[in-house]
């Protein structure tokens, strides 16, 4: 019987502490790297992906608050330029390298003039889109306000869009280049944003942030609901 039990008491065993197991370190997956052709042509599911310095960047899937944002404004844009007969919207993922032999970004929208739909290829939009738009996720603030920034202001991107959906931020901010190829910030009047590249329209910034956002409601009141009328009824 054990010097520290009684009589009474059951004796207790003391087993000695089991060892601590190391921790595992799960390794960072190596960057994914390929040509800017095979990147061209390579198929993967998931997020949307771009092309740096020849390295493959996957984005996380996008938020219903994201997706929202851009398929009102697709709709949207892409009737206006319809309308008027502008040149042509395009959403992601399509590959932009707004310089030679640079990165290829995929904006989340982008629109063509028709006077520059020659940079259109096959393949990708060889050279910078007139007007491109990025809806910042949780994953992409750096990258859209400062990264995409400066390369879309060297590349001659005439008009960029930076729209945050987020809950807690629900901003937009407009940028157009000067004569010095420099981004200046177009600032909302009663919260509504004019397009210099898209002649005629404006963007109310209320639109985004509802649940079911209505792109002909919103397209009536930049045309007109007679002119939209008149429209529709000549496409009939």
């Amino acid at each position: 019987m054990s010097a520290s039990a009684t009589a009474d008491e059951p004796m207790v065993t003391t087993l000695p502490a089991a060892a601590e197991s190391p921790a595992v370190v799960t390794p960072e997956p190596a960057p994914l790297r390929m040509s800017y052709e095979e990147w061209l042509a390579w198929e993967h599911e998931g997020g949307l992906s771009e092309w740096v310095d020849g390295e493959v960047i996957i984005h996380m899937p996008a938020k219903p608050e994201h997706q929202r944002v851009v398929d009102f404004l697709n709709r949207l844009l892409g009737l206006f330029v319809q309308f008027f007969k502008l040149g042509e919207v395009y959403s992601a993922p399509i590959s932009m390298r707004v310089l030679p032999n640079e990165r290829a970004r995929e904006p989340d929208l982008l629109f063509i003039a028709g006077e520059h739909q020659q940079l259109l290829t096959a393949k990708e939009l060889a050279g910078p889109a007139d007007l491109a738009i990025e809806i910042i996720s949780d994953d992409s603030v750096a990258r859209d306000r400062a990264d995409k920034f400066y390369e879309y202001q060297r590349g001659g991107v005439r008009e960029y869009w930076i729209i945050d959906p987020r809950t807690e931020q629900q901003r937009v901010d407009v940028y157009v280049l000067d004569g010095r190829g420099r981004y200046q910030p177009i600032p909302a009047v009663d919260g509504v944003y004019h397009s210099s590249v898209l002649p005629g329209f404006w963007l109310r910034e209320d639109w985004l942030w509802v649940d079911k956002p209505d792109p002909l409601a919103a397209l009536a009141e930049v045309v007109g609901v007679e002119r939209l009328i008149a429209a529709l009824r000549a496409t009939d």
